[in-house]
């Protein structure tokens, strides 16, 4: 009766002779769904991806690409280098630049030149898919059955197709907290690359990598920014590292509410921007406050586009809690022609290049024989805060909580980047760490780094950690001088290490 009900019986009584529209339809085109699609169709299947972006409340909507080049990585790491280029000004005049005129940022510029990018990227995608044969259609997909979908394009249309094969690739969108005025005069990430006005003076309600880093650019840009956190930075990150990292950020004008959660939102004045009022209470106590503001982003975490797509009518299982599919290690989910990649999958990273990787493997374990799984260990990622934070592998608690205190030693090193020095800024400030298992030869099981080009140092490190380095390994590679990330000749144990050591590396490094 399972077989029957997810189609599969049907395919095992007729073998290929099912006339399906085609092999396989890919619905979502986000980074993990363009890649499967174009990988399949190389390898000579007929293909379709599905992508509709339903619009915000606030009526933002975008092209294909997905959430990573339309409201994600792409805008976000553009406008994070532009608040980084206000500091490198300010900078400049240690340096000996000269310059008289008042220096300030102009935010339709800004907007412009980004979505001017974003626009070419979507263009590029759509040629791509055409060139690669895989119709891409602009419509919101629904199961309707095992194998039959039902396709509603932006003026109604319904139009239905099937196929031997399917691929969810969803992707998630920002959640709303659920309290009055939140929809009507909130925005998201959503809405904030392409807004047509500068913010003004923003509160941030969220503590996640994405309230971090919006906070931390439109603070960068010169607007008053406060941070409303419910209870700890970067839930799921190294939180010695993630405290560094805010602390930083508050060093250097960010405002943090602490233990506080936003119970109403109103708006006093309309306006782009206008003028809002937020009511929050403390977690600990019966304490109220209230803020005006003239935007309020939500970035409270992001919900998987699972339910509203029919899988109760595929047979698809799906954690209730939280909307994430369930997959074995092939992304195959419970129905056996139905698999699964990206954002939406249960316990897996949520990371543009892991659902590149594992749309590209999985078309190739499909249609070209491969038996190459996509490796979710040790996967490198960067937080683009203001002081850039670069992880690998285990945070210090999560290594503690799986070996025991007892079987890792923590090693640790401050930072002094060179560039940082004749400013005279943000001494002492970067930090990295490598967190080692002891039963394992010292094994690198965890990499964290807080300073700048995070992201490029982090990515050798990850290939190290790929290869199974230990410390002895790192201590034996000669680094480039001077660099951050020559980090790997200076860690010593954290444990019981005093200011004397951090001073000599300093001198060492000064002298040399």
């Amino acid at each position: 009766m399972q077989a029957h009900k997810d189609g599969s019986l049907q395919q095992l009584l007729t073998g290929d002779n099912e006339a399906y529209d085609y092999d396989l339809i890919v619905i979502g085109g986000g980074s993990g769904g363009l890649a499967c699609s174009k990988e399949a169709a190389m390898l000579g299947k007929k293909v379709m991806v599905l992508d509709y972006v339903v619009p915000t409340p606030k009526g933002t909507s975008w092209g294909l690409g997905g959430t990573c080049v339309n409201v994600g990585c792409i805008p976000k790491k553009l406008m994070h280098q532009t608040a980084l280029l206000g500091t490198a000004m300010q900078d400049a005049r240690k340096f000996g630049w000269e310059f008289e005129e008042t220096v300030k940022h102009n935010w339709e510029t800004m907007k412009t030149a980004v979505n001017n990018y974003i626009g070419s990227l979507n263009w590029g995608y759509r040629v791509a898919l055409r060139d690669k044969n895989v119709n891409y259609v602009n419509a919101y997909a629904e199961f309707i059955e095992p194998h039959k979908i039902k396709a509603t394009n932006k003026r109604g249309k319904e139009t239905l197709y099937t196929a031997a094969k399917f691929v969810l690739a969803t992707g998630e969108r920002p959640r709303y907290l659920g309290i009055p005025g939140d929809k009507e005069y909130c925005i998201t990430s959503d809405d904030l690359f392409s807004l047509s006005y500068c913010p003004g003076k923003t509160l941030v309600i969220g503590a996640s990598y994405v309230a971090l880093e919006c906070g931390g650019f439109l603070a960068g840009l010169g607007l008053d920014v406060t941070v409303m956190v419910r209870s700890i930075l970067l839930r799921g990150f190294d939180q010695d590292m993630a405290n560094r990292a805010g602390e930083h950020m508050e060093e250097h004008g960010v405002k943090f509410l602490r233990k506080y959660v936003p119970v109403k939102v109103e708006e006093l004045e309309a306006g782009t921007p206008g003028r809002l009022k937020v009511t929050a209470k403390s977690t600990e106590s019966d304490e109220i406050i209230e803020g005006e503001y003239n935007t309020v982003l939500i970035a409270v975490g992001r919900d998987a586009c699972t339910d509203k797509i029919g899988l109760d009518k595929a047979g698809v299982k799906v954690n209730p809690k939280n909307g994430k599919i369930p997959v074995n290690d092939e992304e195959q989910t419970n129905v056996p022609h139905i698999y699964a990649i990206g954002d939406i999958l249960e316990g897996k990273w949520e990371l543009t290049p892991v659902a590149i990787q594992a749309g590209k493997l999985l078309a190739r374990r499909l249609y070209g024989g491969s038996k190459l799984k996509c490796d979710y260990i040790n996967v490198p990622t960067t937080v683009f805060t203001p002081l850039e934070y670069g992880a690998c592998g285990l945070s210090e608690e999560r290594a503690t909580e799986l070996y025991g205190q007892e079987n890792i030693e923590v090693y640790h090193s401050l930072l002094w980047p060179l560039e940082f020095t004749v400013p005279g800024r943000d001494n002492n400030r970067c930090y990295s760490k490598i967190i080692c298992n002891k039963l394992d030869n010292d094994r690198v099981i965890g990499f964290h780094y807080l300073g700048p080009n995070a992201g490029e140092v982090t990515q050798g490190f990850g290939v190290a950690m790929k290869c199974g380095a230990t410390k002895e390994q790192l201590d034996n590679t000669i680094g480039i001088h001077p660099t951050c990330a020559e980090v790997g000749k200076h860690f010593t144990v954290k444990e019981g290490t005093n200011t004397k050591s951090f001073n000599s590396i300093q001198s060492q490094c000064s002298a040399s």
